[in-house]
């Protein structure tokens, strides 16, 4: 089992940054990526990033490319998530997640956490 907490949300204004991270313990050893995903009211979870473990890989939804950042400190086992120029529609709960097969651009995560309300006001 790997459990993950995801923190750094909150309310901010169009136009700022949050940065998010998510905390991975248990057996994380097996871990092959981590990705973040969010779910806006009456809507769809939807991909957002992700991340391969132990290479380099990276993957944007369309919507946050040039704006969102996905990266990993492995010795923290720790993925954050640098989120810039925020705007309305970015407001959902994101949620961390980890994978231990191959793929990362996917809804099919093994591990979820609990999700951080992140709230953009116009």
């Amino acid at each position: 089992q790997v459990q993950l907490v995801e923190s750094g949300g909150g309310l901010v204004q169009a136009g700022g940054s949050l940065r998010l991270s998510c905390a991975a313990s248990g057996r994380t050893f097996n871990t092959y990526a981590m990705g973040w995903f969010r779910q806006a009211p009456g809507k769809e979870r939807e991909f957002v990033a992700g991340i391969s473990w132990k290479g380099s890989s990276t993957y944007y939804a369309d919507s946050v490319k040039g704006r969102f950042t996905i990266s990993r400190d492995n010795a923290k086992n720790t993925v954050y998530l640098q989120m810039n120029s925020l705007q309305p529609e970015d407001t959902a709960v994101y949620f961390c997640a980890s994978k231990e097969t191959f793929g990362i651009y996917t809804l099919a995560y093994d591990y979820w956490g609990q999700g951080t309300q992140v709230t953009v006001s116009p």
